[in-house]
């Protein structure tokens, strides 16, 4: 019997790496993994095949999806249905509310790891993390540091140089746009930026 995993963490905080290395893992002991990444992710592609690849070079060919998909006929299409199945889904606070109700239920079948962002760059809660939140059956923060040594739990996006509070949620990016921080750190440099604007 499988559960329903969600390990979240700060951008920057090993969350792909440690998917690929699960994947891996299961591999070891003869299971079938399928990885899935949102299509809307499009960093990662090597020819026209969809990759998922961490920061620290670990990377796997995968499986997208899209919001409109469904779990179901996903696993209907792969033949995904044996104890020995597992799915692996990366970037997962991109996932529906609906699509993680459907997880949840693929998961009293097999294990379903789930790994992705809780908050957006606004702090607040992705659709998909927040539905992971209530219906997982395990939850795990994977941590990472902030520059001043504390924990980030603050997804920062830069816009020209300054901290982005308004805009679309969505903005695919990494190291170049995004900063995890502590929300003590957050906090100061927003003050800063908004004192300079008064004053400049």
């Amino acid at each position: 019997m499988g559960k329903l995993y969600f390990k979240y963490g700060a951008m920057g905080s090993s969350k792909t790496a440690q998917a690929l290395m699960c994947k891996f893992n299961y591999e070891q002991k003869d299971f079938r993994v399928f990885l899935f990444k949102p299509i809307l992710d499009t960093r990662h592609i090597e020819g026209n095949t969809p990759m998922v690849w961490s920061r620290i070079g670990l990377k796997s060919e995968c499986y997208e999806f899209k919001k409109e998909d469904n779990f179901f006929e996903i696993c209907k299409k792969y033949q995904i249905e044996r104890e020995k199945d597992v799915i692996i889904v990366d970037e997962c606070q991109f996932l529906t509310k609906k699509q993680v109700e459907q997880l949840k239920d693929l998961s009293t079948k097999f294990p379903v790891l789930c790994y992705g962002l809780l908050t957006n760059y606004k702090t607040e809660l992705f659709e998909g993390s927040k539905r992971l939140v209530e219906l997982a059956d395990s939850l795990m923060e994977i941590k990472c540091i902030c520059r001043c040594g504390r924990k980030a739990t603050v997804n920062v996006r830069y816009v020209d140089g300054k901290i982005a509070t308004e805009g679309d949620e969505i903005m695919i990016g990494a190291d170049e746009r995004y900063e995890s921080m502590c929300y003590q750190c957050y906090i100061k440099l927003l003050r800063e930026q908004q004192n300079n604007q008064i004053n400049g």
